[in-house]
């Protein structure tokens, strides 16, 4: 069943066998993902997608990351963050003090 998952890159990791890694922030959690080019190797997201995904580290770019029906992800959609929902969760701490 196709599904995605929102969120944010919060760390890349290049390293110089040509492997990436990067780390995805979603609901609380943070998922690593590895690109390689070497077969033998567990390379669990398509080269293509890493390269678009990478460049958004540090930004205010939220992503959704769609998944299909064999879990494999199939596309990224990339978009502005919402700043309003970080201010109404700043209001709402405010409340609780």
């Amino acid at each position: 069943m196709p599904h995605s998952i929102f969120g944010q890159v919060t760390a890349v990791r290049k390293f110089t066998h040509g492997d990436i890694e990067f780390d995805f922030y979603h609901e609380d959690e943070i998922t690593t993902y590895r690109y390689s080019s070497d077969p033998s190797r567990l390379g669990n997201f398509p080269k293509e997608l890493v390269e678009i995904l990478v460049p958004t580290l540090a930004t205010d770019i939220c992503i959704e990351i769609f998944f299909g029906d064999d879990g494999h992800p199939t596309h990224v959609q990339l978009e502005e963050c919402d700043e309003e929902e970080e201010d109404d969760l700043d209001e709402d701490s405010d409340l609780d003090d």
